[in-house]
């Protein structure tokens, strides 16, 4: 690929690190960058600088996966969030699927984190759509067909919108912006970060949003619900939507959505301020 689909949206008018706010997006498993490119447009309209990232084994290094594990995606989501975060004031982490988790994951580890958004946290495969096959994964995930057997993606791409659902296809058949299946290599990785995360939610104090489809087609609410029981945040918001599948961010309820992760952001970026206003006083 000639170009890279990694992005960084930077507001060069901003140079007072006290004015400055980011966001660091995370993609979804055997995602890609692309797949936050709206969101993280939509936030960069909102004054926020917003960076994205492909995780190792993604995106343009997607022949990678088989040799990369779930510490190799924690450890690049650290060293990503410790080279951004000095340089900002306010500084938020938000992610799709695996990128949910691995927010989360980062919220674990370091207490500086202005604010956590979770979108269709994935902890679980076990959406309405997940094959009884789906069963067997404990056992294979433990003996060598890992290397050779993929979990397909089912054919609604996530997205319950008929149209938008067609036009996803047509991209996903152009494009190469991800992968059309779910190698046992990469579930693997994706179950052990589950464990790992669930084991460590009450290391969790920064606030945090979760947003989960009732009807999520790859994983049920029980993650989502099961993080914002779990974690030690004296602000913690969940909500529930009722129109849409896994792909939050391109569904039918995308506006909401996008407008209540806004105004998240936003509410603490104001009470922070006020909080070091009162200290300055």
């Amino acid at each position: 690929m000639a170009e890279s689909i990694d992005f960084e949206l930077l507001h060069d008018d901003i140079t007072d690190v006290n004015k400055k706010n980011a966001v660091l997006l995370f993609h979804g498993l055997t995602g890609s960058p692309f797949e936050m490119k709206k969101y993280g447009a939509f936030l960069f309209q909102k004054g926020y600088d917003v960076f994205c990232y492909s995780f190792p084994g993604h995106g343009e290094r997607i022949h990678e996966i088989e040799t990369v594990t779930w510490t190799d995606w924690c450890d690049f989501a650290q060293k990503k969030y410790d080279l951004l975060r000095p340089d900002y004031n306010h500084f938020f982490v938000s992610g799709l699927c695996l990128g949910a988790s691995m927010a989360v994951y980062l919220g674990e580890h370091n207490k500086d984190i202005t604010g956590i958004v979770a979108l269709s946290t994935t902890l679980f495969l076990d959406g309405f759509c997940i094959p009884w096959t789906a069963s067997l994964l404990p056992v294979a995930l433990n003996t060598i067909v890992r290397y050779y057997y993929t979990f397909p993606e089912d054919d609604c791409y996530g997205v319950k919108n008929e149209r938008t659902r067609k036009s996803l296809a047509k991209v996903m058949s152009k494009v190469d912006i991800g992968m059309d299946n779910y190698p046992l290599n990469a579930v693997q990785g994706l179950l052990k970060l589950s464990k790992d995360v669930r084991k460590n939610l009450k290391k969790v104090t920064s606030p945090i949003l979760c947003i989960h489809s009732k009807y999520d087609n790859l994983a049920s609410t029980k993650g989502a619900k099961i993080v914002i029981n779990g974690v030690s945040s004296k602000i913690k918001k969940y909500v529930e939507l009722n129109d849409s599948y896994h792909m939050v961010l391109y569904d039918n309820e995308k506006s909401l959505v996008m407008n209540t992760v806004e105004g998240f952001l936003s509410d603490l970026s104001t009470f922070q301020i006020k909080v070091e206003e009162m200290c300055v006083l």
